[in-house]
Formats: structure tokens, sequence, C-alpha cells
């Protein structure tokens, strides 16, 4: 046999160089891309959350104690702690099985699309910045400023009905906007960290919403000690989306619409382009003639804008009896939780913002109706966080290969007699 001949039984094996299939990388760059990697943090977290509610469960724990005498009791007693656990968040958040009609079985969904309204577009004016490289954690303050624009146009003025609720609502997109501005034009302008700046505006803004609602004239309801707004006016509600007997209102129509146009903004816009840009590379994007410091104040501004509109949902929604200065009730701080679960992409983090509103749904459920502490679900929440920040954590769990990479291949072995030949 010559040299350039090849043995029988190698003629159809790969050389150590030569490259993987088109749909072997397509397979690893699925397997290993970031979906892939933000469903299986979800799994993790509701293991690790599973075996939580198993370890407190006190049935469970006395059924430990007797562990080697009959393990069986303890597995049985742990499966039936987790399923009615995670049975009654399905219940919770998505349908009730146990209603007698589909109106009251839905009930759930409708209760966890309520929840993520908010949370949706806040995390929205979150990956805004995100896009931009900037770190936006003031959305508590935004927020609250937003609520009370809102609220005050609500309760001052008398307008028809539709105006009425599109004049407050732009109230409130203003107020976020405004509020956001500030912390974009202080980075332009002086180079201020974001991070700082918004910090201290959340306290400005709580401590000034909370003087106001003291103050009669101001936001106080007139003949009131209480520090609380007076109620909107039915004009400047939002209305009921599918009838009175569910809490969702038409805040969801405009959150969809915000979520579509962040998409268009960011992706098929000249503005997002720039966004992107600066975002990637700001000493690039200064060199190919962009205005990084006008960028971080329009994309603030944007950001603000939709931390306004969940102002202005919670305002006109959720509480139009009178705000007070808890309106917020958390959604600046979780809405950075929904961005960083969406990877900062507008439908991702739409999704995001689903998952968190059926957790919030969810939660309330479990606690009702297994004494479960609620507490559980922030654990879930923050594990979902924790692995979503560490991909190469969840690789090594479930050996996920890297996106682009290329597998080993593993030199053939040749024997001796082939190579004698």
């Amino acid at each position: 046999m010559t040299g350039t001949e090849t043995a029988p039984g190698l003629a159809k094996q790969e050389t150590p160089g030569e490259e993987p299939s088109r749909w072997n990388k397509a397979v690893r760059d699925i397997m290993g891309g970031s979906v892939v990697i933000s469903i299986l943090a979800v799994v993790i977290a509701l293991i690790i959350g599973g075996l939580l509610i198993a370890f407190t469960d006190p049935t469970v724990q006395k059924a430990a104690g007797y562990f080697f005498a009959r393990p069986g009791d303890t597995f049985a007693a742990i499966w039936t702690s987790v399923s009615n656990a995670y049975v009654s968040m399905f219940q919770g958040a998505i349908y009730n099985f146990r209603r007698p009609t589909f109106e009251a079985g839905i009930r759930p969904l409708t209760e966890t699309l309520n929840f993520a309204t908010p949370l949706i577009v806040g995390g929205l004016g979150v990956a805004l910045a995100f896009r931009v490289g900037l770190f936006n954690i003031g959305g508590q303050g935004q927020i609250l400023i937003a609520a009370a624009a809102a609220a005050w146009v609500g309760f001052s003025f008398d307008l028809p009905p539709v105006v009425h609720l599109v004049v407050a609502v732009l109230a409130g997109i203003a107020g976020g906007a405004i509020w956001a501005g500030i912390v974009g034009l202080l980075k332009a302008r002086t180079g201020a960290h974001e991070v700082i700046v918004t910090i201290m505006l959340n306290y400005i803004a709580f401590y000034l919403i909370s003087f106001l609602l003291r103050t009669q004239g101001l936001l106080q309801a007139p003949g009131s000690n209480n520090p609380k707004a007076p109620a909107v006016h039915a004009n400047a509600i939002f209305p009921p989306l599918f009838g009175a007997r569910y809490n969702l209102t038409w805040a969801l129509v405009l959150v969809i619409g915000a979520t579509v146009f962040v998409w268009w903004l960011i992706n098929r816009s000249n503005l997002g382009f720039r966004f992107r840009a600066v975002g990637e590379n700001p000493n690039a994007a200064r060199v190919a003639g962009i205005n990084v410091k006008n960028m971080y104040l329009y994309a603030m501004l944007f950001a603000g804008g939709m931390m306004g509109i969940a102002g202005a949902s919670q305002a006109l929604g959720v509480f139009p009896q009178g705000i007070s200065s808890g309106v917020d009730a958390g959604i600046g701080f979780d809405a950075i939780t929904v961005a960083l679960l969406g990877r900062s992409k507008p439908w991702g983090v739409f999704a995001a913002g689903l998952l968190f509103g059926a957790l919030k749904a969810g939660g309330y459920t479990i606690q009702a109706a297994n004494d479960i502490p609620i507490d559980i679900i922030l654990v879930v929440q923050s594990l979902i966080v924790l692995f979503v920040a560490a991909p190469p954590l969840v690789r090594a769990i479930f050996r996920l290969p890297t996106p682009g990479s290329t597998p080993r291949r593993e030199s053939p072995t040749v024997t001796k007699e082939v190579a004698a030949k």
C-alpha cells in the first residue's frame, strides 16, 4: 500500500481538522444560546425552590425523622409537598380547574397579565438603557413621579372620557421621561455615573412625593389627614379589558404597543442603530461621528417614558382610588430582573414579564393554600437572576456547548499493523 492510499476502515472517518456540518453548528448554537440558558435557569430555580419547599414542610421533616426505617414515607411527603405547591401556583397563575365555569377558571391568567403589565414596560425602560450601556436603577423614582403626574391630571381636571385618559397617560410618560432625563443630562454634560445619580433621585422622588401627599393643596386629598391623593376621575381610569369581573385593564394593550415600539426603535430605526453602536463601543461610535452624549440623553428620556407608562398604569389602573407613597410597589427594582432575564430584548422582556407576573400571582395562592411563605417565590426569582447572569454555570450543569465553538474531535487511532503497511 502506498503512502497516499487510505487504510480500509478509515476511509469514512473525519480528519481532526475537519469542520462540523452546518446542522451540527446550528444545534450547538441553539443549545448553548441565550434562550435555552434562560429556560434552563428557570428550571433550575424551580427545582431548588421545590427543595426549599420540601425542607420547610413540617410533614416532610416529621417523615425524615424515621427515614431509615421507612424511606418511602419521606419521598412521598416530599412529592406531595412540592406537587401541591406547584399545582397551587399553576391554579393561581394560569387556570383554576376547581372553578365551575371557564370564565371563573381563567381569572388567574388575567391576574398574571395584570401583574405583568407594569413589569413588562418597566423592564423595557431598563432594557433600553442597557442597550446604550447605561444601568438604569432609578425606576422607583421615575415611577413615583410618573404616577404623581398622572394622578394629578386624573383628579384635577374634568375632561371627556377618552381625552382625559390620554392626557393623564401622557402626563405620566412626561413625568418619567423628565426624571430620567435628569440622569441622562448629568451623564452627558458632567460624566456623572448613572448608578449614583439614579439611586439619589430615587430617594429624592420618594421623599418629595411623601411631602406632597402630606400637604393640603398639593397631592393630599382635601379634608383628609392620611398621606393619600384624591381618587382619580372616572374618565381618567383605565377601563376593564374583559369586563368588571377581571382586574385586567386596557393598560395591557398600551404595554403591548410599547413593546412593539421599543422593538422598532432598537432594531429598525436610525436612532436605534446609534443606540446599539454606543452600547457596543462608545469610542468607536464617537469616531464614526455619533454624538454619544446626545445618545445618553435620548436613551434615558425613552427609558423614563417607559417607566412613566408603568407609573401611569399604577395610578390610573391599580390605585384609581388614590395613590400613596408605595404606589411603585417595588416594580422599579423588579424591572431590572425582568430586563436581565429578557436579555434586554423587547420580546424577551415581554416573556420575562409574563413569567414574573405568573410568579407573583401564583405566589399568593401558594401562601394561602399551602401555608408556604411567599419568600420562597422571592428566592426563586433571585435564583433565576443568579443563573441567568452566569451562563457558564448553566452550561456546566447541563454540559451544553458554547455558541460558536467547534466540538473537539479525537484523532483516529491507527494500529501498528496499519501504520506498518
